[in-house]
């Protein structure tokens, strides 16, 4: 065909079977998965806990409760950050088609059927099928319960700083400001004279002034990278005796501070302990002291602390910060817990368990935060956010039991063992062909091929052959 010729396209058949359609050999990763939750019976599961909200018969068919969890993990397990981005991307690929059960010729579930379905079942529901992958774990042996670490960090929310009110008049900063300038004698206030009267105004960013009508559970806060915007602070609870897995979740307000909510995040971590304890086979597995030890970072360190959790029959292994020589005037019943706390942490084992904390209490928030692509909510509420954050946080869990499993726990993981083995074949290959004879007789051009070093390494062995 000469050069800009236009190119006549076939006419294609008006039907085709579904038969008949091609497929794709499927994507190990999701085949294993998808088998991990056959044989755990997760769709009869979330079925019989979901048909309160379902009618018998109404309407369209409804979206399966077995394909709309999936959808959320899906959302993790690929690195989407909003339930469209979900959609689009199950609709688009053939190997998710099969993950979620759904044929070539049937349309996969949009986004405001994922949203919808996500808002009618409540949150004990996702909270219950978050419970129930970690019993999975804990009848495979990889929960053992008995040290617990607690860590925080915010998530930035869908709410523009710029759009809070005032929580007595309902007035808007800039509204705000200009009622201080007119009060102050200036009749006709400009933006420089707004920024000079809010420069050394104390107090301003206060969350019992302020509040964003768009979503009221976000609050004032400083960000990780020091910058200040509406977030929310999410604390999680880990097994640090076992595998890794986290054993709650809990949502705050961004400027409430550690020790306000540790009591809450801990109190959930016991109420699933105690499920598992129900279940005879994870009981079996687990340590008879579950619960039983506390780790976290000195942000949490406070005689209140410290001493409630003493009461619960709880060793702390809290990071004390430097506040120098104290006196114990004020709290005579809190040295002895203080000092207890600060000789654990001084020993082999404390010091073993505050180092753990940067692996097994930080790569939790590296993966479905960061990489999960929840580090900034598209939902607003505490509830919303929440039933999509478990669905993620279970998701990761599931990856600890497939990375037991196969060895990898995300599908990129999967990608990657498949490059590095073909890299190891080509080396091997390499050595037996002693390609050094070969490669003297390629180019430098032919040496340099761009790409990957597994496509370069596939490349020079066709070339050297």
């Amino acid at each position: 065909m000469a050069l800009g010729e236009r190119r006549e396209s076939e006419q294609g058949e008006l039907w085709i079977a579904s038969g008949s359609v091609a497929k794709g050999p499927g994507h190990p990763f999701y085949a294993k998965l998808n088998g991990v939750l056959a044989e755990e019976k997760f769709d009869g599961y979330v079925e019989d806990r979901c048909r309160e909200y379902y009618a018998p018969v109404m309407g369209r068919p409804g979206i399966a409760p077995g394909a709309y969890f999936r959808m959320l993990l899906i959302g993790f397990l690929e690195r989407l950050e909003s339930e469209r981005a979900i959609a689009w991307r199950c609709q688009d690929s053939l190997s998710l088609r099969e993950f979620l059960g759904y044929r070539i010729d049937e349309e996969t579930p949009d986004h405001s059927s994922l949203s919808r379905i996500r808002t009618r079942l409540s949150l004990e529901v996702h909270e219950e099928v978050f419970g129930w992958v970690l019993a999975v774990l804990g009848r495979r042996g990889l929960i053992d319960g008995k040290t617990v670490g607690v860590d925080s960090t915010t998530l930035e929310a869908n709410a523009a700083l710029r759009s809070i009110v005032r929580r007595d008049s309902g007035e808007s900063y800039e509204e705000f400001l200009t009622g201080l300038a007119k009060a102050s004698g200036i009749g006709t206030p400009t933006r420089s004279d707004l920024a000079r009267i809010d420069r050394k105004r104390k107090g301003k960013g206060s969350n019992d002034d302020w509040v964003n009508p768009n979503d009221p559970d976000a609050e004032i806060a400083k960000m990780k990278d020091g910058h200040t915007d509406m977030a929310h602070k999410l604390e999680q609870a880990v097994d640090l005796s076992g595998a890794g897995a986290v054993l709650a979740v809990t949502l705050h307000g961004g400027a409430s501070g550690d020790t306000e909510n540790l009591a809450e995040t801990l109190s959930a971590a016991d109420e699933s302990l105690a499920g598992l304890r129900q279940d005879g086979e994870a009981a079996a597995k687990m340590h008879e002291a579950a619960g039983s030890e506390v780790v976290a970072d000195k942000g949490y360190h406070s005689n209140e602390v410290l001493t409630d959790l003493e009461k619960q029959d709880k060793r702390t292994y809290i990071s004390e910060p430097d506040r120098g020589r104290r006196s114990w005037e004020k709290a005579p019943e809190a040295q002895q817990t203080v000092y207890a706390n600060r000789r654990r942490i001084r020993g082999e084992r404390g010091k073993r368990l505050l180092r753990s904390r940067g692996e097994l209490l930080e790569r939790p928030f590296a993966h479905y935060l960061e990489a999960g692509g929840m580090r900034r909510t598209h939902l607003r509420g505490h509830g919303r956010i929440m039933k999509r954050l478990l669905i993620h946080v279970a998701g990761f869990n599931l990856g600890l039991l497939m990375r037991e499993l196969v060895g990898w726990g995300t599908p990129k993981q999967c990608a990657e063992a498949t490059a590095a083995l073909l890299d190891s074949i080509w080396r091997l290959v390499a050595v037996i062909w002693r390609p050094e004879e070969r490669l003297g007789r390629l180019s430098a051009d032919d040496r340099q091929i761009p790409g990957s070093p597994t496509k370069n390494s596939l490349a020079l062995v066709c070339r050297a052959a």
